[in-house]
């Protein structure tokens, strides 16, 4: 008699919930492509189950798009997270979370770090050439080398080319049908002497220090051209093919050129910079009901105003006259739940604000008239294509094009230019976006200096046009492409990734600062937990990198030196003589010598000036940093910082004591 109670019970027990079955399994797709994902409802025993279906992007993601039908069209290498949702009448929805790979293109492009080479016989030296997609994505392929001469030069599976004898060989780099080809000259002579000159024997950590390798025949004449093989010890420095060494420490290093059987060497010694100063706080506003973004410094020195985020509505006018008493007189009300960006036109007459998360849908930019400087007025808006929302404006002044404000599209990831030489009748002259397709297209921040626009495209890197310099006959109201420089974000940050777990994280090129002959680029990093935490206005961590990139050249840009935090991110940056200004995110802020060439790891060879934690216990998050940027006054050099837990920090950097002998 046990039996039907057994199947009574059997019957009673909870069913195996229905799965939603993904294919492709593991998606793949290239960049700038489409692929369709289907899903299918099971239930227990595998059979179908009619259900209504609904595909949606799964928390943030920025590399792609997807439809309700589950069409996703790649925009940019990375990963693209999407949900897929099953409906079933009287039941629980069931949901199910892919991850769509998305991939560089083929390879369309290689190229090798160096021009040429001339080698002595018996020398060997390693090629490391790079290989892109025709959108300029780096790609991890094995490369099938050749030479045309291997009695004259060999070449290895891993591009090392070994000089046997006097001649000439085209040493051919290949990925596919794609080639390109290096001309090598193996030098036929004796050699007598090699000598290292190095440009200086001493110097500070952080310093260039070029070498230069000079080789004499047997009459004493120098054999120029020559590629040496460049070592460095101990190896806490760098040295490139060029012979240019940056060191990260005091003492004394050997540097070396290998010619094959024939060296030389010399050494440098280095001193610690040294350049760590006090910072005194000046002034501060404490802020609690918004998270503080923006602030902004009016021409005239006197005058500060600082927006609000996630949920703020205005901008506050603050009297700094005495930076020791700074104090709010006035707002600025504005239909907005974000206010990433201000900025005043260069005479300080008119601010402009970026609007996001209007209530009306109709975000755009709003021209506050500010001939008082206290009590900002609103006098015009522009939201002409731009309704989705503007994350970042610039405001730029040309003599012979007049004013205009440079602004982001938050839902195409175009540039718009409008003229606002009237204020109040603001005009758009121009769009400019780096690629047809919009999918994973995001510009997030803009500088222009000297006509120069440097755009800050996530998923696309720096992009630099030419909007009035006249490199390319650009003006704004054609804007004309000079340089672009992608770099591959992921493999930046495959420690967050681990970090990150299933739910993910976001990367991209944030902000770009143009000074001397350099750009900076900060990389905006959040895993996606942190993310919600700090828009849940919990304590969060925030990663990322500092680049600086060589425009020397700028039809070439070249990243020379970085600086990444051991804890916190890089967001907004500020340059003002030789110092680097840093808002580090939850590190707080941060500031930098940036004095002399730049190579290398900044913060290991202690270009760190100092930093400050601009904490509060009376902030919107307690006693928890989370610094947006840097102002710096023109008026008295004070550093104005802002964090959104805490609000507005008036930083001094103490000047060292001067030695007197």
């Amino acid at each position: 008699m046990i039996l039907p109670f057994l199947v009574l019970a059997l019957q009673q027990q909870p069913q195996p919930a229905p799965r939603l079955v993904i294919t492709p399994a593991m998606p793949t797709v290239v960049a700038g492509d489409s692929m369709r994902l289907r899903a299918q409802l099971l239930d227990a025993r595998g059979e179908p189950v009619e259900a209504r279906i609904m595909f949606a992007p799964a928390g943030y993601s920025f590399e792609g798009s997807i439809d309700t039908a589950g069409m996703v069209r790649a925009g940019a290498v990375g990963t693209y997270a999407a949900t897929a949702v099953a409906l079933v009448p009287g039941s629980r929805p069931v949901t199910q979370r892919v991850e769509v790979r998305i991939v560089p293109g083929p390879a369309a492009r290689i190229a090798f770090t160096r021009a040429s080479a001339r080698m002595l016989a018996g020398q060997r030296l390693r090629l490391e050439p790079l290989v892109y997609s025709a959108a300029g994505d780096r790609r991890d392929d094995r490369i099938a080398w050749s030479s045309s001469a291997p009695a004259v030069v060999q070449v290895s599976g891993a591009g090392v080319i070994t000089a046997s004898r006097p001649g000439r060989a085209t040493i051919t780099a290949r990925v596919g049908d794609v080639a390109q080809s290096l001309p090598v000259e193996v030098v036929a002579t004796s050699v007598a002497s090699v000598e290292v000159v190095p440009g200086a024997t001493t110097a500070r950590t952080g310093d260039v220090v070029r070498f230069r390798a000079v080789v004499k025949d047997g009459a004493g004449r120098e054999l120029p051209g020559l590629t040496p093989t460049w070592m460095v010890s101990p190896g806490l420095g760098i040295i490139d093919e060029t012979g240019a060494f940056v060191g990260n420490r005091a003492g004394t290093f050997q540097v070396t050129a290998n010619f094959g059987s024939r060296t030389a060497d010399a050494t440098v010694t280095l001193t610690a910079r040294d350049v760590t100063r006090d910072i005194q706080v000046v002034g501060k506003v404490v802020r609690s009901q918004f998270p503080t973004s923006e602030v902004w410094i009016h021409p005239g020195g006197n005058v500060a105003y600082l927006a609000t985020t996630m949920g703020g509505d205005r901008v506050y006018a603050l009297d700094v006259s005495n930076p020791a008493a700074p104090a709010i007189v006035d707002s600025l009300m504005v239909n907005a739940r974000s206010i990433n960006d201000i900025m005043t036109t260069p005479d300080g007459n008119y601010l402009v604000v970026t609007r996001e998360g209007a209530d009306n849908r109709r975000n755009g930019i709003l021209i506050a008239d500010t001939r008082d400087p206290l009590r900002p007025k609103a006098l015009a808006e522009f939201t002409e294509g731009v309704t989705a929302g503007v994350h970042s404006a610039f405001v730029h002044r040309q003599e012979k094009h007049g004013t205009h404000v440079y602004l982001t599209n938050d839902g195409t990831g175009a540039l718009h230019i409008v003229d606002i030489s009237d204020p109040a009748k603001p005009t758009e002259v121009a769009q400019w976006r780096p690629r047809t397709a919009g999918a994973g297209m995001m510009l997030h921040d803009i500088d222009v200096q000297d006509g120069l626009l440097y755009g800050s495209w996530w998923n696309d890197g720096l992009v630099i046009l030419d909007v009035g310099n006249g490199v390319r006959g650009g003006t704004p109201a054609k804007p004309v492409l000079v340089s672009q420089l992608k770099y591959n974000l992921d493999s930046l940050y495959t420690r967050v990734a681990q970090r990150a777990g299933p739910m993910g994280y976001v990367r991209g090129t944030h902000t770009a600062w143009r000074h001397r002959n350099y750009v900076f680029i900060a990389d905006e990093v959040f895993a996606n937990t942190e993310l919600m935490a700090l828009q849940g206005g919990a304590p969060s961590r925030a990663y990322g990198r500092l680049h600086v990139i060589d425009v020397s050249d700028l039809d070439r840009p070249k990243p020379v030196a970085w600086y990444e935090p051991e804890y916190g991110g890089v967001h907004n940056i500020w340059v003002a003589g030789d110092t680097l200004y840093v808002g580090a995110y939850n590190a707080g802020f941060k500031a930098f010598d940036v004095s002399g060439e730049l190579r290398g790891d900044l913060l290991a060879q202690g270009r760190l000036i100092g930093d400050f934690m601009p904490t509060d216990p009376r902030g919107r998050v307690p006693n928890a940093a989370m610094t947006w940027g840097v102002v710096v006054n023109p008026k008295d050099g004070l550093a104005y910082v802002n964090d959104m837990n805490s609000g507005l920090y008036i930083l001094r950097l103490v000047p060292r004591p001067s030695i007197v002998p």
